[in-house]
């Protein structure tokens, strides 16, 4: 079965980073042997401005050193940081932002929206996972989904505190750098509550569904990030994306294109900035890339 277009927008969305924080911090396995990885980077501009385009992954295993070469260079050499969203200093207030916007304003319970087969499959899943299914019936199913896209990592030996983010973050308030936002978290949390019913039932569908081939499909993503193949990693979420084409309008086409007009907007102003937003954003049609070309404005692959 092909990997659920709820496991790509875990791996994609910053959004949630902020839920798994607290999930993953626990989990420590053993030390692993130091793997040196080369994830892809992009450069756009012009006579006096320089923009870098980095693809991330929210959580990592231990053991993964990316932050290096060409990479740490164009950082380093970058004046300002941008990314998809800053978290908040308080984890909490992420969760009750959620919890705020998540509450279902008819009364419906989460469970009375889904068929008797996948009610079953559901609650299975929560309970298998940790996740008291019981918490979730006064929200609505995008809720749950997320939940559920972040929590079995933890099993699996990913970190949250270990993600790109999060080391892009450390070192630029170390080096004095300004640290900005694409979007807030109100926007990002918007674009899940603004979902209709239906589409919001079927992203909590996949994510169960897509359970079982967690472990390997998403290992399989972030051996495509760690050797800096976009193609292959738009390879494994075409199929997804097609099957749900309005999910993937709203959460991440009509994002991409966005933040390519930030992007020739930002080409104004003269420096450097490195932007970093997960992977899944700078890879196959509708990309970020994709939207700078129609707007005009080229983007090269940086050579390690």
């Amino acid at each position: 079965m092909k990997w659920p277009l709820s496991r790509v927008l875990a791996a994609g969305l910053l959004l949630l980073t902020g839920c798994a924080q607290e999930q993953t911090a626990s989990a420590r396995p053993p030390a692993a042997k130091t793997a040196y990885v080369t994830p892809a980077l992009w450069r756009v501009k012009d006579a006096d401005t320089t923009i870098y385009l980095f693809g991330t992954v929210h959580v990592l295993k231990p053991g993964t050193e990316w932050f290096k070469g060409g990479i740490k260079q164009a950082f380093d050499g970058s004046d300002e940081l941008m990314l998809e969203i800053v978290e908040p200093e308080d984890p909490q207030a992420m969760a009750a932002s959620m919890a705020h916007t998540a509450l279902a304003r008819d009364g419906v319970k989460l469970s009375d929206r889904l068929s008797a087969d996948m009610r079953g499959k559901y609650q299975a899943a929560m309970t298998a996972n940790g996740l008291h299914w019981q918490m979730f019936e006064p929200f609505n199913p995008w809720m749950a989904g997320m939940a559920l896209s972040v929590q079995p990592l933890e099993k699996l030996g990913y970190q949250a505190d270990l993600g790109a983010e999060k080391t892009l973050t450390a070192a630029a308030k170390a080096a004095g750098k300004k640290v900005g936002a694409l979007e807030t978290v109100e926007q990002q949390l918007g674009y899940f509550a603004g979902l209709p019913m239906e589409s919001q039932v079927k992203f909590l569908n996949a994510t169960v569904e897509g359970l079982p081939d967690m472990d390997s499909e998403f290992a399989r993503l972030i051996a495509h990030w760690k050797e800096g193949d976009p193609d292959k990693l738009a390879a494994e979420m075409n199929e997804s994306l097609e099957a749900t084409p309005e999910l993937a309008q709203v959460l991440l086409i009509q994002r991409n294109a966005n933040w390519a007009k930030w992007v020739k907007g930002r080409l104004a102003q003269p420096g450097t900035v490195f932007i970093a937003v997960g992977a899944g954003h700078l890879a196959g049609k509708g990309s970020v890339q994709d939207q700078l070309k129609a707007l005009g404005v080229a983007s090269a692959r940086v050579a390690e």
